[in-house]
């Protein structure tokens, strides 16, 4: 049993990559927008009753999967500088880890221009109703550059960071996939989850 968690800054890639690797494989895709699509039908944004539903219902969806035997693949924005963050996620994968799964985490990358043209994809618009105002979501994918979403970052802070704590435990692969087809970066993925584990844990990039 396998939990894949894939992490990076909006309109990265994280949905689209994640759903060749699970058509390429026996992953099932859990992407970010699963829930928070639904629940915006009926509270906003941040308000009380969103956040602990969401975070009440990922957990649940994390722990049924993980019961069930399910290889999950679970997309994820994350401020890496936060710790509610990775108490969050810690939480998360806490069911895959307790069984003694393979858990994996893999950083997707790419500039903010390459983000700013993906963000406005068909089937982003299609998949993520929430971002159909694309003027209001390429200003909050700029505005989502005040947080730390890629560890390559924290060479700017000069500290250790939750984020990159929790990553320290579990095998994990930056991918800078501006310049990669989806198909591409999911074949990369794949075949470093593929690579036996003596191999794979300190691997970064399959490059």
């Amino acid at each position: 049993m396998r939990l894949l968690v894939i992490f990076g800054p909006p309109a990265v890639g994280k949905m689209t990559v994640g759903r060749e690797i699970a058509r390429r494989s026996n992953f099932r895709l859990f992407h970010n927008h699963t829930l928070i699509e639904p629940l915006l039908e009926v509270f906003d944004y941040g308000t009380p009753p969103f956040t602990r539903l969401l975070n009440e219902w990922r957990a649940g969806v994390v722990q049924e999967a993980a019961m069930s035997g399910t290889d999950l693949l679970f997309t994820f924005v994350w401020g890496l500088e936060l710790q509610a963050d990775a108490d969050d996620l810690t939480r998360y994968i806490r069911p895959y880890v307790e069984k003694g799964a393979d858990v994996a985490f893999v950083e997707l990358s790419a500039d903010l221009n390459t983000r700013l043209r993906r963000n406005r994809t068909e089937l982003r618009l299609a998949e993520k109703r929430s971002k159909r105002d694309v003027e209001w979501s390429d200003a909050n994918v700029r505005e989502m550059e005040r947080f730390l979403m890629n560890t390559h970052l924290n060479a700017t802070v000069g500290r250790a960071l939750p984020g990159t704590a929790l990553l320290a435990e579990h095998r994990h692969m930056r991918l800078d996939n501006g310049d990669l087809t989806p198909q591409e970066a999911a074949a990369q993925i794949l075949a470093w989850l593929d690579k036996a584990p003596t191999e794979r844990d300190s691997l970064e990039s399959p490059s």
